[in-house]
């Protein structure tokens, strides 16, 4: 007998139950865009809810910050607006993207007699509250498209500059590769700086040019590569024990990114509720803990009361 009710029932598929609510802090590969490691990490964790804080360029390596299940909702108000990157510049050339994924601009020049104090000097001139032109293969849209769009399909791409904090841009080595003089740096800046753009701008300023090589992301927000976790070492994770941990959970993120205020079993009910607590006399988002330890949700003083800014624990739960 043929037919839909006819034949072997159809072998059903085991189903997982849904990982925790969290934050997986992954050590991002050279090569991966975000929504690449995006994709891998809901095969490796057994979730399609997932999402990513920010963004880290294809050639760049480090820290990518990923919300699982509920905790994607936390991902929009996670201060992640300081950053330290490690990175190498090469002086004497510059390339159409500042880095060195790009076509050369004009030929190599002889940055060998750079000195140590010019360095300084052009160092020390982009550091501080400066006015930053982006790459122009940023992520930034221009009329809709993103300008690396734009860029790559042979348009000429003009973006303005914008204030950006570098809290600090340290050279930690410095060596002749042939013509170029290459130098490791440090970098703390605010979100939105683009070390790319520091690069070109001390080549430029120095009169040879200037591109970056590499770069390592080590921290964002409060967030550092002690938290993180290559692809690889999740993968095994995965196939020992059926799903690859978080790196925090939900309660443990809130409680590294936020302020903790401790609330009593009636104030825990109310915002759960989505209903405001009493003032807490702070500036900022702080997250609020019920008496059992675990999260209910994050408030900010507003008109006097502290009020929701997002509700995670359901009521009831």
């Amino acid at each position: 007998m043929s037919g839909r009710g006819g034949g072997a029932p159809r072998e059903r598929r085991e189903r997982r139950e849904p990982p925790p609510p969290g934050l997986l802090v992954v050590d991002k590969p050279a090569g991966w865009t975000s929504h690449d490691v995006v994709g891998r990490a809901r095969r490796l964790v057994g979730t399609r809810k997932v999402g990513h804080a920010g963004t880290l360029d294809p050639m760049a390596t480090g820290v990518l910050v990923l919300g699982v299940e509920r905790a994607t909702k936390l991902l929009g108000h996670l201060a992640l607006d300081t950053k330290t990157y490690l990175a190498t510049i090469r002086l004497g050339l510059a390339t159409d993207t500042d880095d060195a994924e790009g076509e050369p601009i004009g030929h190599p020049v002889d940055a060998t007699g750079i000195g140590d104090d010019a360095v300084a000097e052009g160092v020390a001139a982009l550091t501080g509250e400066i006015q930053q032109v982006p790459s122009s293969v940023s992520a930034i849209k221009v009329d809709g498209r993103r300008a690396y769009e734009r860029a790559r399909a042979g348009e000429e791409v003009r973006l303005d500059a914008r204030p950006v904090t570098v809290g600090r841009f340290d050279v930690l080595a410095a060596r002749t590769e042939g013509p170029f003089r290459d130098l490791d740096v440090l970098v703390d800046c605010s979100s939105g700086t683009y070390v790319r753009a520091l690069a070109r701008d001390l080549g430029a300023g120095l009169g040879v040019g200037g591109h970056l090589t590499a770069l390592r992301r080590t921290r964002v927000g409060p967030f550092t590569l002690a938290h993180a976790r290559t692809l690889e070492t999740l993968a095994g994770e995965e196939e020992q024990q059926g799903r690859a941990a978080l790196s925090l959970d939900l309660d443990a993120a809130v409680a590294t990114a936020f302020p903790r205020r401790d609330a009593d079993t009636e104030e825990a009910a109310s915002l759960a509720h989505g209903r405001p607590l009493a003032a807490a006399g702070r500036p900022g988002t702080v997250g609020v803990f019920g008496p059992d330890g675990h999260v209910v949700g994050l408030v900010a003083d507003d008109r006097g009361a502290a009020r929701p800014v997002l509700v995670l624990a359901p009521a009831g739960t």
